[in-house]
Parts: C-alpha cells; structure tokens; sequence
C-alpha cells in the first residue's frame, strides 16, 4: 500500500464488560500496557483469531500487546455475536474438521480451567436432501478423523427430531460431541485470561504499518510510537481497509442478517436436549440457549458491508421471508415472535479459506484473517498456529492459508 493511504484500523475506545478494563481511563494502567514498551509481538484485532493468537504467544513466554479500538468481541466485530456452532462436520476437507476438534479440545479445556461454562454440548444435526453430496462427504471425513457421529434415516430422524418437519430431508448426520459457543462472551474470556496472564491492552487506534517502516514500528491515531518484534494483524472485515492495495479485493466483507424467535413458554421441545444445532443446505440454527430464542440464520452471502458506516437494521420483510422459512422447517414456530435481530458480517477470502501469511513487503508483519463465516470455532486452534508460525516453531506452513492462493473472484468452496 502507498504510505499516503495509510489506513485508520478500528480498535478501542471503550472496552466493556472486562473487569481489567472497564473503562478508557485506568485500562491501560490495569492491563499493564506502558507508553514506549517494546513488545515481542503486538496482535491487533481482539476478535477470536486475535485474541487466540495473543493468549498462546503468551503463554509461550513472549511479552504481547493486544489491541483493538471497539473492545474485545465489541457489536461490530465478527466474533461479537451471541452463539456460534461448533461442528466436525465439512464435507471431504479434513483440514477444517481436524482444527474444528482440535479447537473443541482447546475450547473445552480452557472453559474448564477458568470456570466459564459457554460450551453447551446440544449435537449438531446435518439435514441431507436429494443428492446431497457434502453430508455424504461428511460421514466419509468423520470417519477417517475419528469424530463419533450417527447416520439417521428418516424414520429415525422423525422419531428422535418430531418438531422437525422431515418430508423433503431424506437423511441425517448427527454429530452428538458437537454444539455451540456463547460467542461474544467466550471471548471476552480469553481475553480476560490473556491480561490477567500478563498480557498487555491497548485501547486505541492504529495506523496500517508504512513500507518505510519494514514492519519495526506502528503508530496510534494519536502519533504515539508502538514497537514490536512481530506484528500479527488479525484484523476481520477490517483488514480490507488497512491493507486496501494488498486485501481491497481479496477479502469480502459481506452483510448477515440473525433472527432469535421466542419459543413457546415451557415448550422444552426447542432446547437442549430435545433440539440439537441444525444445518440445512443454506439455513442453519441453534436451540433456545440461555432463554435467548430460537437462532436462525441464512448462510448465503449477502451484499458488500461496512463494518464501521453501515446501519445493521434488519426490515420487516426481511423478518417475514425468515419466520416463513423457519415455519417450513419448525411448523409449531410459524407465528413465533422476533425476540431479537442482529446484523453482522461475514469476511470470506474468495474460496473461504483462511489467511495466515506474511505480508510479502513487511517481513515480519502477519496477515491473518477471512475467517467468517465458519471460523469463530476454529479461533484457538487457529490461534495455535499462528502463533507457532510467527515463533518459527510451526514448521511448514500450511499452503491453503497463503496469500498466494487468494483470488479476486469469489467462488466459494468451504461450507
């Protein structure tokens, strides 16, 4: 990029619910972060990728600095919704199905050793139609992984699913170990434990890094210099924007509309364990969690999105197209009530790989992102090995994750 297109990047302003940092003022101080510090490595973005990859490179003895301007997992960000699944499940590409359990085992130790229960273990279920060859794929994979799962008829789908309306799915994988995160709140968490670990937050704006610079310095919106050995920008729908000639046209952020519908009062058929996570060709959904409502979401792409400018209001047809869809899949929630709504943002790499790379001008600045919409459940897994590549401990990169491999034309192949 032309350093006279420097790039603002979104990080924090105003943390929030991070009793470390609960406010502009004593953060810094709290979260040990001192003005002319020289770190090993500053991770800028504080979304799943990012705050992964902080927590392991701190645990691996290294001083790190973690910044972002709208807080950790903050409304705009991609990790900032409330639930995301977490499945073994995606079709023949083994790669993602061994960091999915890999990240399950991470997740479910972390949650353990902290004390904060925000896996709930509700299966997933694959709905398969007429010549469905991605869930056929799936068994194949799981299989070979060593993931547990069950193949169902319809019959059997019908017996065990009886809210489900099965008479256009002819059969099922259920993944039983599998389920959902409480998204925003888990990473809020990693966070949480980072700084307490002794990792360093920042709360303030960055300037993209300057060719000039090679990748030595950074500098905060208020002209304050920030040293590092590495620097990791795991940046989400953002990272367009900081590296607009490199990323403009290679990571597309795109706009995601959520519904939550209220479930009938003490109908118990709409959670845990009666109604596991469902994935439905392009629909998908979790059970009522936590008294939430009942998620459902389109996992087709939507129209190009802003992270920082766009409104995120969903409209009254577009609640109406969503509960006539979820009406045809769960008869007994046709008439159910619009609890809440979200928009967020995918932020896909032309075929939904990641991207893990090295900047090719800026040694030892990374580039990690196009994680959504499927990565949040591979963040420590993800993190894991980042971290390992930027110490050099990780061996051979992994190519699919290069920058290489990342197209101007989107055409999606992971699910």
């Amino acid at each position: 990029m032309r350093p006279h297109r420097r790039a603002f990047l979104k990080t924090a302003t105003a943390p929030a619910a991070l009793g470390a940092f609960a406010t502009p003022g004593p953060a810094q101080a709290l979260s040990g972060y001192k003005p002319g510090d020289t770190y090993d490595v500053a991770v800028i973005g504080a979304g799943v990728f990012g705050s992964w990859t902080a927590h392991h490179l701190r645990q691996a003895g290294k001083k790190v600095l973690l910044i972002d301007e709208y807080g950790a997992s903050n409304s705009r960000a991609s990790s900032g919704g409330e639930s995301r699944i977490i499945r073994m499940g995606y079709g023949g590409d083994e790669i993602y199905t061994r960091s999915s359990k890999r990240a399950l085992e991470l997740w479910k130790q972390f949650f353990e050793r902290t004390g904060n229960p925000l896996f709930h273990q509700s299966g997933v279920l694959w709905l398969a139609r007429e010549n469905d060859s991605r869930v056929s794929k799936n068994t194949e994979t799981l299989a070979r992984v060593g993931v547990k799962f069950e193949k169902l008829s319809q019959t059997d789908l019908k017996k065990r699913f009886p809210q489900i309306n099965f008479s256009s799915v002819e059969w099922g994988v259920y993944e039983p170990e599998s389920g959902a995160l409480m998204a925003r709140r888990a990473v809020e968490a990693v966070v949480h434990d980072f700084i307490h670990g002794g990792g360093h937050f920042l709360p303030e704006p960055v300037l993209a890094p300057a060719r000039a610079a090679r990748g030595s310095s950074i500098t905060t919106r208020s002209g304050e210099k920030i040293s590092a050995g590495a620097f990791v920008f795991a940046c989400g729908p953002w990272l367009p924007k900081v590296f607009p000639d490199l990323l403009g046209n290679r990571i597309f952020p795109t706009r995601q509309e959520i519904f939550f519908f209220g479930v009938p009062p003490g109908d118990r058929r709409w959670t845990p364990p009666a109604m596991p996570a469902w994935i439905d060709v392009e629909l998908y959904g979790i059970p009522d969690l936590e008294n939430r409502g009942f998620k459902i979401a389109d996992d087709r792409h939507g129209p190009p999105f802003d992270p920082d400018s766009t409104d995120r209001i969903i409209t009254r047809e577009q609640v109406a197209g969503m509960r006539h869809r979820l009406g045809q899949l769960f008869p007994a929630l046709q008439d159910a009530p619009l609890v809440e709504s979200r928009v967020c943002q995918y932020e896909n790499s032309s075929n939904g790989d990641f991207l893990v790379d090295i900047h090719p001008e800026m040694k030892n600045v990374w580039l990690v992102g196009a994680g959504s919409g499927h990565g949040f459940k591979h963040g420590p897994a993800l993190g894991e090995y980042v971290a390992a590549q930027v110490l050099g401990t990780g061996g051979k990169p992994e190519p699919r994750y290069s920058l290489a491999t990342k197209s101007t034309v989107q055409s999606r192949s992971v699910f």
